[in-house]
């Protein structure tokens, strides 16, 4: 069994793109601040939102089925009671990992992701954990 941290540091080596659920187009919102910083620090970003159609410079797709591609890590920045339904399609779109967001928490979606065999992290910050552990995206 592996500590968050590992956890934490295995995807940030894996993983050069993140697919953030909830992701936001107000700069003011961390939804929106932490996927610019991951961008900034090289990880390429698919952001999905119901309301936009385009976030820190990116394509927004409606749903995580709609994305075109492989998923691997998804990000979420929704409410801790969407998330069992976040791990469900996360599950469905393929990917690999499932990170919630600082404040985010869901037995249910943890449940959800591990029984599927995604790596999973819970409330933490992907720009806290990038600046702890000193790592860049990886080159794909």
């Amino acid at each position: 069994m592996s500590t968050t941290d590992e956890v934490v540091e295995q995807i940030l080596r894996t993983y050069d793109t993140i697919t953030v659920v909830g992701a936001s187009a107000n700069p003011s919102k961390a939804a929106n601040e932490v996927p610019a910083y991951m961008a900034e620090h090289g990880w390429r970003i698919i952001p999905v939102n119901p309301h936009a159609d385009e976030i820190v410079g990116e394509k927004v797709y409606r749903t995580l089925a709609d994305v075109p591609e492989q998923v691997g890590l998804v990000d979420v920045f929704r409410p801790s009671e969407d998330a069992p339904e976040v791990a469900r399609q996360a599950v469905a779109a393929g990917a690999t990992a499932l990170w919630l967001q600082l404040g985010i928490e869901s037995d249910e979606a943890r449940a959800i992701a591990e029984d599927a065999g995604l790596l999973y992290v819970e409330d933490r910050c992907l720009i806290i954990e990038q600046r702890r552990t000193g790592l860049t995206a990886p080159r794909s």
